[in-house]
């Protein structure tokens, strides 16, 4: 066989061994990790796909809980991780608002990942205690002016989600109110419940049966459309701060340098997942807008993320 011969041959079993490799994917269980204790949205979420997820690829998907350090324990551990689709990552909020809230971080939110699909959108809902006299957002916002520093907020702690959303009413309203940092949302739900703290920002499904037996008063969503389990609830971009709009967002991810064969074939899996009725039932329950996407979409949304809590994030909230 003549040199060029053997090196013809040589490149056509390479891309015979690479289109194989790419047609094996996934040969043994894949690793899910939610970076965050079991029990919340994106711990159910995972939950609610990732056998979804076994079907479609043929193989075991296993969330694997790794909360700790605003997301960073588990985030870290899905950037560290070999680029072969075998580790992927249930990326939300924190993970675009981390940079902003962080100087030193072990990864880098950018660089050191490969999207792979959005999944969902969530709204929350502002809610306050029954003692607090106010009946729509415009009415809290003037009660708070008129009274600077003297009303408070829980949230699940610097960083969390239900943080996020306040610091983003903060911005965008002026207002000055003190924050109560809980470990969790349950906890600081339920000090709203008994009078500890005055206002909240909550997701949905938690608050609906406190709202159903009048324990807590919702004055705002934070989506652009009234949500159907709170029709009577309205936006609070309608409701005096035009335009505000923040939802958790859920997006999957792996390590940087993932082949492109295998961020497709994830991503296939996840919108055949994504459009099963029972599937979007489940989500539609958790008041989550069904949003599988591209690749480059994903990626693009995270960019738009990181630059948004730059913006909004100031040095007094900042972690270090």
């Amino acid at each position: 066989m003549s040199a060029m011969g053997r090196l013809l041959a040589v490149v056509l079993i390479a891309g015979c061994a690479a289109k194989a490799g790419a047609q094996e994917y996934p040969l043994r269980p894949i690793r899910f990790i939610v970076p965050h204790a079991a029990g919340g949205s994106n711990d159910i979420l995972a939950r609610i796909i990732g056998p979804r997820l076994s079907d479609t690829l043929g193989q075991p998907v296993v969330v694997d809980n790794r909360g700790g350090a605003g997301a960073m324990i588990g985030t870290a551990l899905a950037a560290k991780a070999t680029p072969d689709g075998y580790t992927l990552l249930l990326a939300d909020a924190p993970h675009g608002a981390n940079p902003a809230l962080h100087s030193k971080m072990p990864y880098d939110t950018l660089r050191d990942f490969a999207a792979i699909s959005l999944v969902s959108l969530m709204p929350s809902v502002l809610i306050v205690h029954p003692s607090v006299p106010v009946a729509s957002v415009g009415e809290l916002i003037a009660l708070v002016k008129a009274k600077p520093g003297q009303l408070n907020y829980g949230t699940a702690g610097v960083g969390s989600s239900i943080f996020l959303t306040m610091a983003l009413f903060i911005d965008r309203t002026g207002i000055n109110v003190f924050h109560v940092s809980y470990k969790s949302g349950a906890p600081a739900l339920i000090d709203l419940i008994a009078g500890q703290t005055q206002m909240q920002f909550v997701n949905v499904p938690p608050a609906l049966q406190h709202v159903k037996a009048g324990r807590i008063k919702p004055l705002g969503v934070t989506s652009l459309k009234r949500v159907a389990t709170l029709p009577q609830v309205p936006t609070i971009a309608d409701s005096g701060v035009p335009g505000f709009e923040d939802q958790q967002w859920q997006g999957v991810i792996g390590p940087a340098g993932l082949p492109r064969a295998t961020v497709l074939k994830v991503n296939d899996a996840i919108a055949k997942v994504l459009a099963e009725p029972e599937v979007r039932e489940r989500l539609a329950g958790m008041s989550a807008e069904v949003v599988a996407s591209s690749p480059e979409r994903l990626a693009e949304f995270i960019r738009i993320q990181v630059d948004r809590w730059s913006k909004v994030i100031t040095p007094g909230m900042r972690i270090d």
